[in-house]
Order: structure tokens, then C-alpha cells, then sequence
């Protein structure tokens, strides 16, 4: 066990033992920027992949709700914008260094947030703490990454998609997209949906537990996840509800259909790579 780990469950027990922001003082605060930097450093995540499986680290969403907890809003200034949080946003000088680029006007990223190399943040967008972003990752206008979502490499964000955030319970795995995902326009992936690697999501495209992937690949209904190199889109399938008088030729409901990757859709996101390099 790492000692920034058991720093926080130690301070996670003071906590749950009566510990409030009024009793904390300087090595608390200390330890808790401690944990901010190891978030925007990549040194921890909200969730690693192991045995195949994305399991949650409690203890790191621990350390993330503890400066909620521990932490009185105070007022801060970014851009000329005054605003109130517990946390000011996350410095971006490291940025440019690593080839990574955020365009002004509204592009915000919160403080515990890791950014990759080469990535790209168009505005307005949002990445919320403990969200881990890759290399060569593209978050177009309008998106929001939400609290602990982990973003592989090469991934390519549509404008105007939702990333759902998942704090709570903490042992709960967050939303996923591995790497070399490609999710149109208009997309929303929420609680703890996992979007497996390579694979093509069609615009609009809702991706939660709730909602049934037939995968056509394998011939299986499955839910909570995309398997990898798959072209995913939307469609409405049969209601139990259909035979109900209220609905006048049937009632249906949303429904995720997967197919193999086509070999035409991996040439219009070439293309898209081609256009975005030059």
C-alpha cells in the first residue's frame, strides 16, 4: 500500500470519526494537494483495468470526495471570471509541453484532472476531477467528461457529448472509453458503461446499463458494456408495454445495435485524423 494511499483512508477515518473543515489545518490541506498532483500527473486513477475487468480504487474516489468534504467554498477568479467552489481550477501551463492544446472562451478543467500529450480541448468544455483524459485524445465543444470518467489514447469525442461521472458508491467502476473509441456527435455514456476499444458509435447514441447492446457480432444481448471494434447505433425494438390501448400501433423502446467495425467507417475516421493533423 502506497503511503498517499494510506494517508487518505487514514484521513477518510478521521473524517467518518467527526473530522470537519472547521478541524482541519495545514497538513491535511497539504496532503490533499498531495493527492490533487498525483491525479493531474497520472500517478493515480479513479479505476485501473485489471484481469481484463475496469475495477474501481475506492480509496482514490475517497480522496476526490474528501475535498468536498473537507474544504469551505471560497471565491476565485479565472479569465476574469469570478466564481465559487471548494477547489480553483486546474493550472494548464504543463500543457503546452506535451504538444496539448485548450482553446479559450469556456474550456474549463477542474482541479485533479489528468490531461494527456497531444490531446486537444475545444470549447466550451468541461473535464471534471479525478477525469482521466489520454494521449491524442480529442474533447470537441460542448462536451462535458465527467467526475472519475476514464478517456484512453486516441480517442475522439463528438461535439456535444455527455460523460457521465460516477463518485458514489465508491467501490462503483466509472464510465470507461478505451482507446481508439470514436463517439459521434450528440452521445451519452453514463453509469459505469464501459465502451470497449476501437470501436465506432453512430451520433445520439445513448450507452447506459438500462438500455440492452444486441451484439449481432456474437449473437448475445449484453448490458453495461460495448465490446471492443464494434460500430454501435440506435435503434427502437418492441415494448412490453406495446399491446397497451394508450398506444395506437405499438409502443417501443431504445435499443443499441452492434455490427463489426466496417472497413468504410475506418476510412472516414482516417480521414478525420488526416484532416485534424494538418
Amino acid at each position: 500500500m502506497s503511503t498517499l494511499q494510506s494517508d487518505i483512508e487514514d484521513l477518510q477515518h478521521r473524517y467518518e470519526n467527526g473530522l470537519t473543515a472547521d478541524d482541519a489545518g495545514n497538513e491535511e490541506y497539504a496532503l490533499l494537494d498531495e493527492f490533487l498532483a498525483a491525479l493531474e500527473a497520472g500517478e493515480v486513477r479513479a479505476a485501473e483495468k485489471r484481469d481484463g475487468e475496469w475495477d474501481a480504487n475506492g480509496w482514490v474516489k475517497q480522496g476526490i470526495l474528501l475535498n468536498f468534504g473537507l474544504r469551505d467554498i471560497q471565491a476565485h477568479t479565472h479569465g476574469g471570471v469570478d466564481y465559487h467552489d471548494v477547489l480553483p481550477l486546474r493550472e494548464t501551463d504543463d500543457l503546452p509541453g506535451r504538444g496539448t492544446r485548450n482553446t479559450p472562451d469556456g474550456t474549463v478543467i477542474r482541479r485533479g484532472a489528468y490531461i494527456g500529450g497531444d490531446a486537444i480541448l475545444m470549447s466550451p468544455a468541461f473535464v471534471n476531477i479525478g477525469a482521466y483524459v489520454g494521449d491524442g485524445t480529442l474533447v470537441d465543444s460542448c462536451d462535458t467528461v465527467g467526475s472519475a470518467a476514464q478517456i484512453g489514447e486516441n480517442v475522439k469525442l463528438g461535439a456535444n457529448t455527455l460523460i457521465g461521472g460516477v463518485l458514489e458508491p465508491v467501490e462503483a467502476a466509472p464510465v470507461v472509453i478505451e482507446d481508439d473509441v470514436s463517439l459521434g456527435a450528440g452521445c451519452r455514456v453514463t453509469s459505469g458503461f464501459v465502451v470497449g476499444e476501437g470501436s465506432v458509435v453512430g451520433e445520439n447514441t445513448l450507452l447506459t446499463p438500462r438500455i440492452p447492446v444486441y451484439d449481432l457480432v456474437e449473437e448475445e444481448v449484453m448490458y453495461g458494456e460495448l465490446p471492443p471494434e464494434r460500430r454501435a447505433f440506435t435503434r427502437f425494438v418492441e415494448s412490453s408495454v406495446g399491446d397497451h390501448d394508450l398506444f395506437d400501433g405499438g409502443a417501443y423502446k431504445p435499443a443499441v445495435v452492434a455490427t463489426h467495425v466496417e472497413e468504410d467507417t475506418l476510412e472516414a475516421t482516417a480521414r478525420e485524423d488526416a484532416l485534424r493533423d494538418n
